[in-house]
């Protein structure tokens, strides 16, 4: 036990150490049944005499809050009146830079609910965990440790990540139409990090980033902590309306374009080809990086593919991130991200300062799960259970709330919906949690958060069939009691 010990004090160091076995008590931290040390190796272990702790717990055994039991030693065994007393909260005054940002804006973190009479429906999240292949990972997890043993455990490469896992999404990445060599894959820890490296590499307090009207949440915050201006262009069902970019270029003069083209992040829209075009033509006139986000480009249900606004790239203009997260397993948090010339080095030396390196043996694992063949079978399945949650979505908001309007999304997680005229989102979630639905409202996702007021976004591929219903049938329950 690291117990302080001020030998300057005027308190006896008996009573401190009786203060702070007291302390911990009461505030859990020592739980009950915990057993001591021994008198002598707490003597040893602190410095001080052994007849110090013998009083020090002589003390302690008075206030009722441990127990001696002889030939089994002490234990913690507090009354029951304050067992499970919950922390007292404490009156301190803290150093000033520890409020500094005490009223910047908070990210949206999802709320863990309890739904006392029947199960919570969320449409939220990612997509479906039962659909993650845990079984098949768990097997190649203990292949690699057998294979590779204590070189696994080890930090692995440093640099731009484990060299086969590179290469293996250079190829997966051919097969999607972007020509990339392994050199040009940086792995970082989930997609989040990716673009976090990006801004804080490019990007200085002041300068203005570009993005779409709405967009992903966590982007929004994390260019709020980096003091960056948000400026942002609306999108409509074919993606940012890249027609009325040029003024504002003209205008702000930002730093970066990020933007998220096939099924976009809140609002499942999917940027057509000439808008693409002209995005890309754009940013090479202005001399601005385009940051493209493909969190779920591979999730399509309809219409044909697109090609990556990277794939069209021939002069280095676009840095493209990607993730595994989605389509496999959230918490495994690997992503990547491909960028062409010198800022690639850069991104590589800044992702080395943050963390040094992705986990070594997660990263080998993946590698081995991730052949091309495995990952597209993978694919298919979970686009084809997708795209019925998807149409069972749809058609349940067609015959349930046909006061609310949407369009079909063509691929990805989610569908993008408008309330009807006079409903908040931020005063109808509440409402629904206590009907047993939730979705995420649409104030998360613009720079302006009274923007949102009129949407919800809604995840189609977390939920069966049954519940999609279920869930839609509580939100029409809801809109009828506002």
């Amino acid at each position: 036990m690291r117990i302080p010990i001020d030998r300057q004090s005027k308190t006896p160091i008996t009573q401190q150490l009786a203060n702070w076995l007291k302390e911990s008590i009461r505030a859990g931290s020592l739980p009950r049944g915990m057993k001591l040390p021994a008198t002598r190796a707490l003597a040893l272990e602190l410095g001080i005499s052994r007849i110090t702790v013998q009083n020090a717990y002589a003390l302690l055994e008075s206030d009722g809050l441990i127990i001696t039991r002889e030939g089994s030693g002490t234990f913690v065994d507090p009354p029951q009146s304050i067992r499970h007393a919950p922390d007292q909260p404490v009156s301190k005054s803290w150093p000033f830079w520890q409020l500094a940002g005490e009223h910047e804006i908070n990210p949206m973190m999802p709320v863990n609910v309890t739904h006392a009479s029947e199960k919570l429906i969320s449409f939220t999240g990612v997509g479906d965990p039962d659909q993650f292949p845990l079984r098949d990972f768990l097997h190649t997890l203990q292949d690699v440790i057998r294979r590779d043993g204590i070189e696994a455990l080890s930090y692995g490469q440093f640099g731009a990540g484990y060299e086969p896992l590179r290469l293996t999404i250079s190829r997966v990445l051919a097969s999607q139409g972007i020509q990339t060599h392994p050199d040009q894959v940086l792995i970082t820890s989930g997609s989040q990090q990716a673009l976090s490296l990006v801004c804080q590499q490019l990007l200085r307090e002041g300068d203005v980033v570009l993005v779409e009207c709405p967009t992903y949440n966590l982007a929004i915050e994390l260019f709020r902590r980096l003091k960056l201006k948000i400026i942002d262009v609306p999108v409509d069902e074919n993606g940012l309306q890249v027609e009325l970019i040029e003024p504002l270029l003209q205008v702000h003069t930002p730093r970066l374009f990020y933007t998220i083209p096939n099924f976009q992040n809140p609002t499942g829209a999917c940027m057509s080809v000439a808008r693409r075009k002209q995005l890309l033509a754009l940013a090479a006139k202005y001399n601005i990086p385009i940051l493209e986000d493909d969190f779920a480009g591979d999730l399509r249900y309809d219409g044909h593919s697109l090609p990556a606004i990277k794939a069209l790239d021939m002069n280095g203009q676009v840095i493209y991130i990607g993730t595994f997260s989605k389509m496999l397993m959230p918490g495994m948090r690997v992503g990547y991200l491909v960028a062409d010339g010198p800022i690639f080095n850069q991104l590589v030396k800044l992702k080395f300062v943050q963390d040094l390196t992705t986990s070594p043996l997660i990263q080998r694992a993946l590698d081995d799960f991730v052949t091309v063949g495995r990952y597209q079978a993978h694919l298919r399945r979970t686009t084809r259970l997708y795209r019925q949650r998807r149409d069972a979505l749809v058609s349940s908001l067609q015959s349930h709330l046909p006061q609310t309007t949407f369009f079909i999304p063509r691929g990805g997680l989610f569908l993008w919906l408008t309330l009807p005229d006079g409903v908040s989102a931020s005063e109808l979630l509440p409402l629904a949690i206590q009907q047993g639905v939730e979705f995420a409202p649409g104030t998360r996702f613009f720079a302006n958060p009274e923007d949102g007021e009129h949407f919800i976004r809604l995840n189609f591929a977390t939920n069966t069939l049954e519940d999609i219903e279920t869930g839609i049938l509580r939100l029409k329950s809801t809109l009828q009691i506002i």
